[in-house]
């Protein structure tokens, strides 16, 4: 450039700055492209965290009446006799040497409270969840997916099963 000119140059190349000062910016159709894509993304991932989510409640559950079943197999077997039948959701004193009363009272995973029946419902001794209206109710198809962890997915026979409307019981002797 010649020297007569020096401010010129000057000018062009505030210029050009200028321009790319405004286009540094998201548009809003950019905005709205990549929200959109965060949506899908988010429509695709919470379902499948919520079934994870929702299968460890259900091993919880599990696990728990397992040990449950376990520990009042142990009672019979040192004192020869099944914990008394409790009502639904009343800790049975006799599992107190082996089980916090807060696990037993505050609820199962899945919703329902704890209870043990003895000589009740066709069942000598069982253990198991009472869906009484405390925390979520769950229906056979629910607890379908449970017997077939725990048995043999017959609601009807078997180790676990439906002893009556809302009872669902790990069978200890029938």
């Amino acid at each position: 450039m010649p020297r007569c000119c020096p401010n010129a140059t000057r000018r062009i190349g505030r210029s050009a700055a200028r321009r790319a000062a405004r286009r540094t910016g998201f548009t809003l159709i950019e905005v709205l492209i990549v929200v959109v894509i965060l949506g899908i993304l988010a429509a695709i991932v919470i379902p499948v965290w919520s079934e994870a989510s929702e299968d460890a409640r259900r091993q919880s559950f599990i696990s728990t009446a397992r040990q449950f079943a376990d520990l009042a197999e142990t009672v019979r077997a040192k004192q020869g006799f099944w914990p008394a039948d409790s009502s639904s959701g009343e800790f049975p004193p006799e599992l107190a040497e082996w089980i916090d009363e807060a696990d037993w009272v505050g609820g199962t995973p899945i919703g329902g409270v704890w209870d043990f029946e003895t000589g009740d419902n066709g069942v000598i001794a069982g253990v198991g969840v009472h869906f009484d209206g405390t925390g979520e109710t769950r229906d056979d198809a629910y607890m379908q997916r449970v017997d077939a962890t725990l048995d043999d997915g017959d609601l009807t026979a078997g180790l676990f099963r439906r002893i009556a409307g809302g009872r669902y019981y790990i069978v200890l002797d029938d």
